[in-house]
């Protein structure tokens, strides 16, 4: 079989298999023998371009350059966006559900919908991270249906208690995280704890005060005092002073005593069991002045039948 070579004049010429040529000339492989004739006639002028070829080359060679400049500069996510969106994949519609206390438009801002968002450019994970920092999102899922709408299910925090902290009141969680300032009334009716780490127990003293339903309910708020014990402010302005240690066990005695003898509806300013044996009663000015003078009239009476 004879092999390609090139001649000193560059024209092909059959030359025998065999060793290599010693008259100055090379033989090609055979793999190589047809690129080398049509780029041999390519150069020589021999070959003849279709018509627009150039141009389909420089469009080539221009979309290739910005291609290779979106991926360098990372704005291959945006194009393809744009295109899709262009296409008919753009986002149309954006239904949320499971919201109460988290706004629509927040849910919107966090999403980043631009009016030329696509589907395909739009990453459902990153959405669905960005939603969970609203505050009061506890877990969200965003899915994708397409041809042009996005699902947004969420799940809110429920709040536990009012946490009173100088003078901000926030709503918490049962565990004691934030959620939120409170805003308007609608959560008025939940317990109010007051005082720096209130937040933190009041899932237990809540709970303590709970186990007698008719205490519970006269509890408006529970003090937080000097980080060491709690206070219970009744709905008639009473304080009861809890001890420092044993609170459940003073809790179980205060609801004893006022459903057997309704020491908690007399008039009283506060009691104090912070002295483990005994429990202090302090009187209201206007008790103070009844109790001192049915005590006079007590010892007025006591003298009269002495001297009798």
């Amino acid at each position: 079989m004879p092999a390609l070579s090139w001649s000193e004049g560059g024209r092909a010429a059959s030359a025998p298999a065999g060793p290599p040529r010693t008259d100055g000339r090379i033989v090609l492989p055979r793999r190589l023998r047809r690129p080398a004739r049509f780029l041999h006639r390519l150069v020589s002028g021999d070959l003849e371009l279709p018509r627009h070829a150039s141009l389909a080359a420089s469009t080539a060679l221009i979309a290739g350059f910005s291609l290779y400049g979106a991926v360098l500069g990372g704005h291959m996510p945006g194009v393809v966006s744009a295109v899709t969106a262009r296409a008919g994949l753009a986002v149309e519609e954006v239904r949320i559900k499971g919201q109460v206390e988290t706004s629509e438009i927040d849910v919107l801002e966090r999403l980043g919908l631009d009016g030329w968002t696509s589907m395909i450019g739009l990453d459902a994970t990153e959405a669905r991270k960005a939603i969970a920092t609203l505050p009061w999102v506890e877990s969200v899922e965003v899915r994708k249906v397409y041809p042009g709408e996005i699902e947004v299910a969420l799940v809110e925090k429920t709040p536990f208690a009012i946490w009173q902290n100088g003078g901000e009141l926030s709503l918490i969680e049962e565990d004691g995280s934030r959620i939120a300032k409170l805003r308007g009334a609608r959560r008025a009716a939940l317990p109010l704890v007051v005082g720096s780490g209130a937040n933190r127990l009041a899932r237990d003293i809540v709970a303590m005060v709970s186990a007698h339903p008719a205490l519970a309910a006269r509890v408006k708020g529970y003090v937080w005092v000097g980080e060491r014990r709690w206070d219970l402010k009744l709905d008639n302005g009473v304080t009861v002073k809890l001890p420092e240690e044993g609170a459940a066990r003073a809790i179980d005695e205060i609801a004893r005593l006022d459903a057997g003898r309704g020491l908690l509806s007399r008039d009283v300013l506060a009691i104090d069991m912070r002295i483990g044996d005994r429990l202090v009663v302090q009187l209201t000015p206007e008790a103070k002045e009844r109790r001192e003078a049915a005590l006079e009239a007590a010892e007025k009476a006591r003298k009269a039948k002495k001297r009798i």
